[in-house]
Formats: structure tokens, C-alpha cells, sequence
């Protein structure tokens, strides 16, 4: 078959230092290419390339067979290449029909804007799209993620794009946006569309994807069909460990109770919950989306307090009515939006984890920068963060680092309990491990983590207890030794059939 984009031998640098190198890909008509690595493995570049934002140092671009340099983006769409980045390319204030046809919009024999003609045919894109519900004069500002990202397609597909880059697509999707994506991708390949699909997720390789591209620190390691690989093997391919280590759970003698809820409610998400949690202990939450599971993190961490109920700390019946009085019983939370909730990403290292005690850190309302600096190299070592120092700015380190910031954060109060919602989504396989070998440590060293994750092998790797919730309560609870994906799955489902039922 013959292909839309070839990138031969491709080397690239910057300021000295190899990011590229010797790496090949192409992409085919009708056909779902997954590029996977971790971070820093040059998928970015990669993709850079293809779209004409940097030119390689060395190595050739075909597109249908001829050799072809793009001097800018614009060249690179004129080809027939689009990008779909994780960060929409959109102007909130204009309209869907606007954002659509940028640059680019139908025009009137006199030379004015063709208004018409460009809503009827942002319309006709959406309609291809199955997305009949978007209105092409709404600004895209009042639009959710998923509703933007169609729009960022239909505008590829304006520009007859022959190979959509999708990068990192489901990121900030919720799950039922997530199918609805998958249709859409599934109908661009039988439209004789190439699309490359850069992602972490595996199970969404193995949905979509016929071939498989794995880079490792700037090189090539295979290419290969789906049916060739699994998910252990791609594992190893891009961490060069097994997929066995990924989930480094050790085994930890439990203490006493350190957190139990009786009976808690709060609104209509948190209902007559009651649980335990003990010292070394990791708990798991499962449950679908809407479940009540993050409600639950929120009610115990004082962000939305216990309307009835009990709540105990080491034994000792306490209320927690803000995450302040959270912090000071012992209890921290990572939450599951590090950039919106858990960072101030313009701030450096240091800023950021003093944040949690600057009450102990500052004298008479000025930072002792010394301590700071001190408090954020230990962390920097404890934890691996991989940066240039205290001094960098969080938003320039990669997804798995700047979990670590935000886990470090709130280890500097020293917590006796320690809440996870949604610990390694956004990030690479190799710093998953990582967080999860810190979780394990922690465990070890006395701490109670309640984990919450929509993750299943997550769940089912790194919980002593998972327990399933449903409308705001829990409705199943499953021993390590009993849990497989079907015996928790099932209990999932049958929460949401009783419910639908009820």
C-alpha cells in the first residue's frame, strides 16, 4: 500500500542535545498508526516534524512517495497534514464556523466573507462527524472539551487533511466522550484517512490501532502490526523493563485504624458511606464515573464537610470542615486535576511544595528561602523528580515529575493518611511505575493511602482492599486475594444496573 507520509532516518538536536535519532515512521491510507513512548522519548518531535514546526537536522519527508521540505506549518496543511494537539489550537470568542474555517473561510465573488456558505459547510463537517448537536454559531468558549476537540477536527478535515495527528486526544476526556472519539476515529480510517495516534493508553491502542511505533530515548525500537504485540510486550518495549514491575506492590503488616467514616453523607453524592482504613494500608475506590468516589476525597478532605455521620482520625471522633483542619489532623490530598487543582504551574519546584507550610517555612510573613531550598532538593532526591533545580518552572516538567511535585507537596506536612484520586492519569508507563513503587514505600513507612482510580489494573495492582461505589455509596468490597477485573467489573455493573432498575 502505498504511503500518505514517510519520515526516513530522521535525526534531530537542539542546543547540542539529540532528540532524534536515526528514527523512521509512516502512516497509510485508512489506517490507525499508534506512535508510543514515554515522555521525552520524541513523539513530540517527531510529530513537530511532520507538521512543519521544526525541520530535521537530517533525513528525508515523503508525502505520496515525493520528497518534500516544509519551511512552515501552513506548508505542512497545504500537504495535507493536521495537527490535533492536546492543547486545542481554538480562539474561544469566535464562533464554531469561525474556528473552523480560520484562514481559510469560502468567499463571495466580490471578495467578502461567505457566511453562508461557511456555515453550511461547517455544518456539513460536524454532520460527517456524528456531532449534530453542535451549533456552528455558538462560540466555542461555551463549549466542553469534547465538543472543542470535534471542532479542531472538522477544522482539519476543512483543509482535506489526508493524515490527522491526534495528540494525546482523550487526556481530559470523560469516558462516554472517550467512545465517542473512538467513532469518530474509527470513521476517519474508513474514509481512507491516515491518522497517527500519540497516547499513553494502552487498552486504546489495542481498540484502534493496526500498527505500533515505539520510541525509547530518541530512537526507534519497532514498528510493528497490533496483532503482533500485547500489552506486556509494549511495555517493555518502551520502559525496557517488564510489565510485572509496573505494579510494585509490597506486602505490609497493617496497623490500627488511622481513618474510619460511619455512616457519612454529603449531598446526594456522598451517601451513608462507612469505611476503614489502616495504618500500611492501600484501599482502593473503584466505580464509573458519577460514582460519588471523588465527592467521597472531597468530604473527608474538608472541601465539601460531612453534612451527618462519624468521622474518626487514629481512634478520635473529629469534623473536618476545611481541608486547613484536614492538613492539620493528618489527612493530604493529591487531587485528580494536578495542573487546575494540585499546581500553580508558573511557579518553580520550591514554590510549589512549600506551598502546604508556609506556616513553617516563613518568620514574621517572609519565606526562610534557605529552608525552602533545603526541604525541596530532599524531595527532589526522595522522590526522582527529574528537573534543573528548585528554581524551574513546574509547567516545563513532564506529567509523571510534576505528580511528584504535587505528591511532595503534600508529604512536606508529613500526613498520617494520604488520599490519591486519579494518581498516574496523563502519564507515561515508566513514571506510573515510579509513583507506584512511591505509593508502596509510603505504605511501608506507616502511612493509610486511599486510592481512588479509574483504572482497573490500577486498582487491582496496588490495593490491599478495593472497595466499588455506586450513587454515592459503597456497594461492594473485595479482597486482594478475590479481586480480578471480572469479579470487580461485575460488581460495578450490577451497582449501575440496580440503580438504572431502582
Amino acid at each position: 500500500m502505498s504511503q500518505l507520509v514517510s519520515l526516513s532516518r530522521i535525526f534531530k538536536s537542539f542546543v547540542g542535545v539529540r532528540v532524534l535519532e536515526d528514527v523512521s515512521f509512516d502512516v497509510e491510507p485508512g489506517e490507525v498508526h499508534a506512535l508510543l513512548g514515554e515522555n521525552g522519548a520524541g513523539k513530540s518531535t517527531l510529530i513537530k516534524i511532520m507538521a512543519g514546526v521544526h525541520a530535521p537536522d537530517s533525513g528525508d519527508i515523503r508525502v505520496d512517495g515525493e520528497v518534500v521540505h516544509f519551511a512552515s506549518p501552513g506548508q505542512a496543511v497545504k500537504a495535507g497534514i493536521a495537527i490535533v494537539y492536546q492543547e486545542l489550537l481554538l480562539f474561544p470568542e469566535l464562533t464554531v464556523a469561525e474556528n473552523i474555517f480560520i484562514n481559510h473561510a469560502p468567499r463571495t465573488s466580490w471578495g467578502g466573507l461567505d457566511w453562508n456558505a461557511m456555515r453550511a459547510r461547517a455544518r456539513q463537517l460536524l454532520d460527517e462527524l456524528d456531532s449534530h448537536h453542535l451549533d456552528v454559531d455558538a462560540k466555542v468558549a461555551s463549549l466542553s472539551v469534547a465538543n472543542r476537540q470535534r471542532v479542531e477536527i472538522a477544522k482539519a478535515l476543512s483543509q482535506n487533511a489526508r493524515v490527522v495527528v491526534m495528540d494525546e486526544p482523550t487526556a481530559s476526556l470523560a469516558e462516554a466522550d472517550v467512545q465517542q472519539l473512538m467513532s469518530i476515529v474509527r470513521a476517519l480510517r474508513s474514509r481512507g484517512v491516515g491518522i497517527v495516534y500519540v497516547t499513553h493508553k494502552l487498552p486504546e491502542v489495542f481498540a484502534l490501532a493496526d500498527r505500533v511505533t515505539v520510541l525509547r530515548d530518541g530512537k526507534h525500537v519497532a514498528t510493528k502490526p497490533i496483532m503482533e504485540v500485547n500489552e506486556r510486550s509494549l511495555v517493555n518495549m518502551m520502559v525496557g523493563r517488564s510489565i510485572d514491575q509496573l505494579y510494585p506492590k509490597a506486602q505490609t503488616k497493617f496497623g490500627e485504624p488511622l481513618l474510619e467514616l460511619r455512616h457519612v453523607s454529603c449531598g446526594r453524592m456522598v451517601r451513608d458511606v462507612s469505611l476503614t482504613l489502616r495504618a500500611g494500608e492501600i484501599v482502593g475506590i473503584a466505580g464509573l464515573v458519577g460514582s460519588g468516589r471523588t465527592e467521597l476525597a472531597l468530604t473527608i478532605f474538608g472541601l465539601t464537610p460531612a453534612e451527618s455521620g462519624e468521622i474518626l482520625v487514629a481512634g478520635n471522633r473529629v469534623k473536618i470542615g476545611s481541608p486547613q483542619a484536614a492538613r492539620d489532623l493528618g489527612v493530604a490530598y493529591v487531587p485528580e486535576d494536578r495542573g487546575l487543582q494540585g499546581l500553580i504551574r508558573p511557579q518553580t519546584i520550591a514554590e510549589n511544595i512549600a506551598l502546604t507550610i508556609l506556616d513553617k517555612l516563613a518568620r514574621w510573613f517572609i519565606v526562610d528561602r534557605r529552608k525552602e531550598d533545603r526541604l525541596t532538593r530532599d524531595y527532589i532526591t526522595r522522590l526522582g523528580i527529574r528537573s534543573r533545580g528548585p528554581d524551574q518552572a513546574t509547567r516545563q516538567l513532564s506529567g509523571g515529575n510534576q505528580q511528584k511535585v504535587v505528591l511532595a507537596k503534600w508529604l512536606a506536612v508529613e500526613p498520617r493518611i494520604l488520599i490519591m484520586d486519579e494518581p498516574t492519569r496523563g502519564i507515561d508507563v515508566g513514571a506510573k511505575s515510579e509513583i507506584h513503587a512511591l505509593m508502596s514505600r509510603l505504605a511501608q513507612n506507616g502511612l493509610g493511602i486511599l486510592m481512588i482510580s479509574s483504572e482497573l489494573p490500577e486498582v487491582l495492582g496496588m490495593s490491599d482492599r478495593i472497595l466499588v461505589m455506586n450513587g454515592g455509596r459503597i456497594v461492594a468490597e473485595i479482597n486482594r486475594a478475590d479481586a480480578t477485573q471480572e469479579t470487580v467489573g461485575a460488581a460495578m455493573t450490577l451497582a449501575e444496573r440496580d440503580a438504572e432498575a431502582a
